[in-house]
């Protein structure tokens, strides 16, 4: 059986770190399971982990006034679901819900942030790579809300 630093670095997001931060990482991570339809978690909820998929299949969604909610997108083996768990208020921003029945690990936010406080380069690390994953994000919702919106003007 493989170890959760083993599974953590064949993830894109964590390709080409350090086997010292690998650890790190993964002495903050459980496995768990989602059968499809559970939610991981919900808008304006506490962020208090992340969650690599293993195998499965998450999706994102914004809740929207007056409709229902827009799925912003679908993630998929290998990627990460979360970072609200690592800037404050540590609030979720989206929810996330299983597609199908999924395998993830999940890591305890507060457990790495003190981590990140006491190894600052593991930091760097961390916030590089999701601030990555926030920008792809960001950009996946406004193409959700162009299609949706058919291009007028929002708000």
């Amino acid at each position: 059986m493989r170890s959760i630093a083993e599974l953590t670095a064949d993830s894109p997001v964590f390709a080409g770190m350090a086997a010292r931060h690998l650890e790190l990482i993964a002495g903050c991570g459980t496995n768990a399971r989602f059968a499809a339809g559970d939610p991981l978690f919900r808008a304006g909820e506490a962020a208090d982990r992340f969650f690599l998929i293993r195998h499965g299949s998450v999706a994102l969604e914004l809740a929207v006034p007056e409709h229902e909610p827009i799925t912003i997108e679908t993630l998929h083996d290998g990627e990460v679901v979360g970072w609200s768990w690592l800037f404050e208020p540590h609030r979720w921003q989206f929810g996330a819900h299983a597609v199908d029945d999924t395998a993830v690990i999940a890591f305890d936010g507060a457990c790495l942030r003190g981590k990140c406080d006491t190894d600052h380069e593991l930091g760097f690390q961390l916030m590089r790579r999701f601030a990555a994953a926030l920008v792809g994000r960001l950009q996946a919702t406004r193409l959700q809300l162009l299609d949706v919106y058919g291009g007028r003007r929002v708000g």
